[in-house]
């Protein structure tokens, strides 16, 4: 059966449900729709055999190198989300878990608190400004690989546990890209209608990388990383009708948080199902109704995700799905000299999943305005730039601000949705108020993979994260030249000092 045609089984199964109410035929424990789904015994075995096998050596030098790019923006995300409005409400609420006995750093400041609530904030802080790294896609039924944010769920808890119980930087690289591995196969194959009907998946599928990589660095033996699985799975969660609000970062520190919980649980006997991610009432079931087994089985690391089909660093703070449009609007205003009261209005033409991501088409603050094409669009026309200082309250407040983005038009524009829900496809025509329209069009930002950010260029994004957040240039330019040899450090401790008080 064709991948398609499987979706569309699975989504009529889904169908004929919300219509006919509980009917016994299809509650029973022998759908007759979904044959194929029950195909794939020993799937969950498969992932944790994966994670329990690999080694340093498995894994390619160029997929190592982009990794490294990818944990130090990470570590520079935490900087700036920790000065983010979340920043006090996260140390408030964790403030009575700090203790003397506890090991795992917040970053951005002192506190010490036990892994699962470190893997918690610092979850949050990576993904508070929406700048962190994105996932891309295979297939063209696959909104930009449904958004996962691999990154933000699996560096928080392997440094939380890495910095507790002193392990090298060779142990964490291999944890971390053996959860970003899994976590984002398992994107691939379930269903886009999870993403569809409003699931969260850096959320959702962001507490399998979490798991994945705690196993690892944990050293579960089979039994418990099949367990560990189970519970992640349960623990899952995150729904996209709370983007642009400060629910969305939460996702991202739950699913960091999650790994940490299911693998000490595990490891301490703690039962769950071993067949979670096959099972009739299982994750694929549950959470899209279907999956492509060819998307996952014998795939892990056949190719490395980071290096097919790769992993695209953010440009700007916002959706990664504005950001093409801001790239190429960028140029055109800078090309043509583009004053803000030369321009009457802006057609900005997308494919559907971007405008079912970007959603907030009036916003009234910072988050809102991150999920904005409208914002995004006049604030470039209006400032040429669009950075974590751009991406206020005050500023996407501000009258001219909103006087502006009124004026840009986004809607779905057939040539971008023939090219694929998994490109950015963006369309530009700026209208000026002497007759003259001024085109573009783009398919990709810069950081995606065709066109990528060299180390040197990450560690400005850092250096920019750092700064926004009042952060010591020294302490910065040692977390810089510290990931450039952190395979070879004998514990993540000089990296923790420098991104703690």
């Amino acid at each position: 059966m064709k991948r398609r045609e499987f979706f569309t089984n699975s989504l009529a199964v889904a169908g004929t449900m919300a219509v006919g109410g509980t009917s016994p035929s299809l509650l029973s424990a022998e759908p007759q729709n979904a044959p194929e789904f029950r195909t794939l015994p020993g799937l969950t075995k498969y992932v944790a055999d994966f994670i329990m096998n690999t080694k340093y050596e498995d894994i390619p030098a160029d997929v190592l190198e982009l990794g490294r790019k990818s944990i130090l923006d990470g570590f520079g995300l935490a900087l700036a989300g920790s000065v983010s409005e979340m920043g006090p409400l996260v140390r408030q609420y964790l403030g009575n878990m700090a203790s003397s006995g506890a090991k795992a750093s917040i970053i951005g400041s002192g506190m010490k608190v036990p892994a699962r609530f470190a893997a918690l904030a610092n979850g949050i802080f990576i993904h508070a400004d929406d700048y962190d790294d994105t996932q891309l896609s295979v297939a063209a039924d696959r909104i930009y690989g449904l958004l996962t944010h691999p990154t933000v769920p699996v560096l928080p808890p392997v440094f939380a546990l890495a910095e507790l119980n002193r392990y090298s930087g060779r142990e964490l690289t291999v944890a971390y890209h053996v959860g970003v591995e899994v976590e984002c196969k398992i994107a691939e194959a379930i269903s886009p209608r999870h993403y569809g009907d409003g699931f969260h998946t850096t959320g959702t599928i962001g507490a399998f990388g979490s798991v994945a990589a705690c196993a690892k660095l944990l050293r579960l033996n089979e039994k418990q990383l099949l367990i560990a699985i189970g519970i992640a799975a349960s623990e899952a969660g995150g729904l996209r009708n709370n983007f642009g609000s400060m629910t969305k970062p939460f996702h991202a520190g739950r699913a960091a948080e999650s790994g940490v919980v299911a693998a000490d649980l595990a490891s301490m006997g703690w039962t769950a199902s071993e067949e979670i991610l096959e099972a009739r009432n299982g994750w694929f079931h549950a959470a899209g109704g279907g999956f492509d087994p060819g998307a996952i089985m014998n795939r892990l690391g056949k190719p490395w995700t980071f290096k097919d089909p790769g992993v695209s660093i953010k440009p700007f703070p916002s959706g990664s799905l504005t950001h093409p449009a801001m790239g190429e609007m960028l140029r055109l205003v800078t090309a043509n000299n583009i004053r803000p009261a030369d321009v009457e209005k802006v057609d900005m033409g997308g494919n559907s999943g971007m405008m079912v991501a970007l959603l907030h088409h009036r916003p009234t603050d910072a988050l809102q305005g991150k999920f904005s094409m409208e914002f995004c669009m006049a604030i470039l026309i209006l400032q040429r730039k669009a950075g974590l200082t751009e991406f206020t309250d005050p500023i996407v407040r501000r009258a001219d601000v909103q006087e502006m983005l009124r004026k840009v038009n986004f809607y779905v524009d057939p040539e971008a949705e023939k090219a694929g829900l998994n490109k950015m496809t963006s369309i530009l025509r700026i209208h000026l108020k002497d007759g003259r329209i001024i085109s573009g069009r783009a398919e990709f930002a810069k950081g995606h993979p065709s066109n990528p950010m060299s180390y040197e260029e990450e560690a400005d994004k850092f250096r920019g994260c750092a700064e926004f957040a009042k952060w010591p240039s020294a302490k910065a330019e040692t977390v810089i030249q510290l990931m450039k040899t952190f395979d070879s450090l004998p514990d993540i401790g000089r990296i923790a000092a420098a991104l703690t008080l």
